[in-house]
């Protein structure tokens, strides 16, 4: 299997609920890498590299809503192409 990598924009409220935490230990138990950074305009953007089923399983947790005090009214995803894969998955 090939490798991919999606950048996933989350909407809602994703900010000061540990929603990139969550989103980190959920990315980890999965075996992806990359990463989740707040946005100004209170969104969370990841980035999610690894097998197609690890990427479909933590949009599946997003679209779902992720941890519970989060509310997520929106999920977009677009495919990208990395130069260098991230080593781990971060938060920042």
């Amino acid at each position: 299997m090939s490798e991919q990598s999606y950048r996933i924009w989350v909407h809602g409220v994703v900010q000061g609920v540990g929603f990139r935490y969550h989103t980190q230990q959920q990315a980890a138990t999965l075996g992806l890498t990359g990463y989740a950074h707040n946005l100004q305009d209170g969104s969370v953007e990841i980035l999610a590299c690894g097998e197609q089923q690890q990427i479909k399983s933590l949009l599946s947790w997003l679209q779902a809503g992720g941890p519970r005090s989060a509310r997520v009214d929106k999920v977009l995803t677009e495919p990208c192409q990395l130069a260098e894969k991230p080593a781990s998955f971060t938060t920042g």
